[in-house]
């Protein structure tokens, strides 16, 4: 049973569906290696074996009746922190919220458990979604699977790092610059984010509400597929969620990519990637033009602004949407205090950590008198000639490629000191975030140190089936996507 492991969740279903495992063991032997496994990656902060398996046994009840299945029906995953669940702890990797046990579900994770699909657990991530690295976790930061003294990316490290060492066959997580590409990236899986408001982020705990975008993580495209199926759509309780018809996003995986055009924007391909990074994308690109693919060269010239657009606008929203953590209705209160004033100020600067602390500071200061118009307004201007850049080149090409990251997985420490350098290493992920454009990461070789290297492709708006048809096709052409680290196996 331990081949299980490293099934596609459709192989998952058919073993399910065909009896050969019931819901109970299969969550069972990913709950074992979570408890095996995990003290040396800490990419769950939560599980609960008992919630777990009540889960799973009403699975196997309804797959045994054969009323209510899903393509998804007792197949486990896990949640990224950030989504809230109900009767289980939701802490969004923040102190300020360490013991707060939701008493609602996402819209997501009530989607998911509609599908019929198993909670494993919950995943560490960067405080509030704050990060790039995995490093800035009030629990401690995520290793990397395929290399311990590495990180795992962020802010959905510990979704990345559980997928990779085969703890879980698939998660959730979020992506408000990259948070579900870049680590998806560096440990070597397939990560998708959809259009701005495809799906709901209803119980999600807002970063940057303009931004922030739930999205499937899985090993392989056709994974990610079946999840975007389940958890797309219209929910009224969010107000930027777009009412349209739905889609089968496993409709296109079989196309064959003869007369597809790839954007290669020369901006993704200067200075500034590793040349180890460069040698397997390009050997990715080659693999696609083998396969009917042509190339053409895209402009992007507002792409280099999309960094400094970012680092005003997503702090400037989070500043707003962390207000409400103040200790008086939920989350951390400081323990000792003289009056309001004191236990407002005492409770976040004991509550959150250092890099939430820089970015409310920073949004804060570009939301005040005489600095909206120099600061804020002007990088909203930014956006939109970011968003009009995407629409030219989207008239020359199908979709645009090029690196995930600019390197690949770097050490511990590495960056921390130095939160530029950090900020860069979403250089790439970012500028399709502020446009609310589809983009997905997926495998595409090894770099320096044998480290995952990563593949972007950024589609049009609701172009996610076309994303996913061209991703397939590379996979079904390559393995990269089902290779995994020595030392999980």
């Amino acid at each position: 049973m331990s081949g299980l492991i490293n099934s596609s969740l459709r192989e998952l279903a058919d073993a399910l569906a065909t009896k050969k495992v019931s819901a109970v063991e299969l969550a069972t032997l990913f709950l074992n290696r979570i408890e095996t496994l995990n003290p040396s990656l800490n990419a769950f902060v939560t599980t609960d074996r008992e919630k777990t398996l009540a889960q799973a046994r009403i699975a196997d009840e309804q797959l045994k009746a054969g009323t209510g299945v899903t393509a998804l029906t007792g197949i486990p995953l896990a949640h990224k922190d950030i989504f809230c669940t109900r009767g289980w702890r939701t802490s969004c990797g923040s102190k300020m919220l360490a013991n707060f046990v939701s008493p609602y579900d996402a819209n997501v994770v009530e989607k998911l458990a509609d599908a019929g699909m198993v909670t494993l657990g919950k995943l560490n991530m960067d405080e509030f979604a704050m990060g790039s690295s995995n490093e800035t976790s009030y629990f401690g930061p995520v290793r990397n699977p395929w290399d311990l003294s590495r990180v795992p990316g962020g802010s959905s490290g510990g979704s990345a790092a559980a997928i990779a060492a085969r703890l879980t066959p698939a998660a959730t997580g979020t992506d408000t610059g990259g948070s579900i590409r870049q680590p998806a990236a560096l440990c070597g899986l397939t990560g998708l984010k959809p259009t701005y408001g495809v799906v709901s982020r209803y119980g999600m705990i807002a970063f940057a509400s303009s931004l922030d975008q739930a999205g499937p993580m899985a090993k392989s495209a056709e994974d990610c597929a079946l999840l975007l199926n389940a958890i797309a759509g219209f929910d009224a309780r969010d107000s930027t969620s777009l009412e349209r018809p739905r889609e089968d996003y496993r409709r296109d995986l079989e196309k064959p990519l003869a007369g597809l055009k790839i954007g290669l924007p020369q901006e993704f391909f200067g200075e500034g990637m590793d040349s180890d990074v460069r040698t397997a994308v390009d050997a990715a690109l080659a693999e696609y033009r083998k396969l009917g693919a042509t190339t053409v060269e895209v402009q992007l010239p507002n792409s280099g602004l999309s960094v400094p657009a970012y680092y005003v606008i997503a702090p400037a929203e989070a500043s707003s949407n962390l207000s409400r953590f103040d200790g008086v209705r939920y989350g951390y209160r400081a323990p000792e205090y003289n009056d309001l004033t004191e236990m407002y100020s005492r409770s976040r600067a004991q509550g959150f950590g250092a890099e939430v602390k820089r970015r409310i500071l920073i949004g804060t200061y570009v939301l005040s008198h005489g600095y909206y118009d120099a600061y804020y307004l002007k990088a909203q201007k930014i956006r939109r000639l970011i968003a009009a850049d995407f629409v030219d080149a989207f008239k020359q090409c199908d979709v645009i490629m090029g690196p995930t990251s600019p390197s690949v997985a770097f050490a511990f420490g590495a960056k921390s000191a130095d939160p530029v350098q950090m900020y860069l290493s979403d250089i790439y992920t970012i500028s399709t975030n502020l446009a609310g454009l589809p983009g997905m990461s997926l495998p595409c070789g090894f770099g320096a140190n044998s480290m995952p290297v990563g593949l972007q492709i950024i589609g049009n708006w609701f172009g996610e089936a076309k994303m996913l048809n061209v991703a397939h096709q590379y996979q079904k052409a390559t393995d990269w996507h089902k290779r995994m680290p020595e030392a999980m196996k």
